[in-house]
């Protein structure tokens, strides 16, 4: 097989990997928006929190220890204990729904019925909020997570995808990170749980309920306030689950925050209200900007192309189908 062809799969293959972990970023702003209509600015920055948060609990940090010791001149940093991982994940996901309770408690209950736009800014409020909150409690240096996830190239890949290259001394096999893997197949299993959960349970329903028209769930008896807290708190799992893997990937910092950025042509092409929509949007964004950088932006552009593709594709949809691949296509008469 041709080296160049090699690399070219490879290199998609990769694609595919990377594009699963922006589904799982995508995925936390699709369930909200879904049920609440409301476009959460703060999904990134709750990943973020919800990564710092885990590093914080698993190795016994003390919250807001650089504000206590500042006030009452002490040096306390650590409890002096550590918590298994599994642990400290069910921790952590006790501290998001805890979290998601507060918002709709104190800010979302009181936005019913406002303009769009005004929830769009108290998102974009909260995210900041949240980041100013994470960083006294848990410092901004850059964090290790280590969850057990295995890291590095897939040895067993790159062993049996050699005989591809019939002898050629310069192609090892298919490079594939572990991690990505991992991610990809946590990521199948969310999907295909949210969707059996949104089909099959009456949660689940009355969730889609609430998406479709608000005052006539109201009419049937489905509280509004239980739906918005079950939803942020499965958009906070979500969240949980991308701060792991990206934690994993590429450590605990404030730049982690920045990667909802991505996630927003990911949601463009697979539509807002899809959760398959968001799969299989992350997946064109990374195979489409892996692919790109390499046949295109590295020969003939000078690199850092993936910088920018995913949101010159995304100006290309708005064009052509504004409600993404998946989006429902909204008619209106006049």
């Amino acid at each position: 097989m041709p080296e160049q062809l090699l690399f070219t799969i490879e290199v998609f293959l990769n694609g595919l990997m990377a594009g699963v972990l922006y589904a799982l970023v995508a995925l936390g702003f699709v369930l909200i928006y879904k049920a609440s209509g409301i476009f959460n600015f703060a999904q990134g920055v709750m990943a973020l929190f919800a990564a710092m948060t885990l590093y914080g609990i698993m190795n016994g940090q003390v919250p807001f220890a650089h504000l206590i010791n500042a006030i009452f001149s002490t040096e306390i940093h650590y409890f002096g204990w550590n918590v298994p991982a599994l642990a400290a994940i069910v921790l952590t996901m006790g501290v998001m729904v805890l979290f998601s309770w507060l918002v709709q408690r104190y800010i979302f209950r009181y936005l019913v019925g406002q303009e769009p736009i005004i929830l769009f800014m108290a998102t974009i409020g909260l995210a900041y909020f949240l980041e100013g909150v994470g960083d006294l409690m848990w410092g901004s240096d850059i964090k290790t997570l280590e969850v057990g996830l295995p890291q590095g190239g897939n040895f067993w890949i790159e062993d049996n995808t050699r005989w591809l290259g019939f002898g050629n001394e310069e192609f090892y096999g298919f490079f594939i990170d572990s991690l990505d893997i991992v991610a990809s197949v946590v990521a199948a299993v969310l999907v295909l749980g949210l969707v059996l959960f949104a089909q099959y349970t009456k949660q689940g329903r009355a969730m889609r309920a609430v998406a479709d028209d608000h005052q006539a769930a109201l009419s049937v008896g489905v509280s509004l306030n239980f739906i918005w807290i079950l939803v942020w708190s499965l958009a906070g799992f979500v969240a949980l689950v991308a701060g792991i893997m990206w934690g994993a990937k590429s450590g605990v910092q404030f730049s982690l925050s920045l990667i909802a950025l991505k996630a927003l042509p990911v949601l463009m092409l697979g539509g807002f209200t899809s959760i398959p929509g968001a799969i299989v949007g992350g997946l064109i964004i990374g195979v489409g900007e892996k692919l790109f950088e390499f046949l295109i932006g590295l020969p003939y552009l000078g690199g850092a192309t993936e910088n920018w593709f995913a949101y010159m594709l995304a100006l290309i949809f708005l064009l052509f189908r504004p409600q993404g691949l998946f989006g429902e296509k909204i008619i209106e008469r006049v």
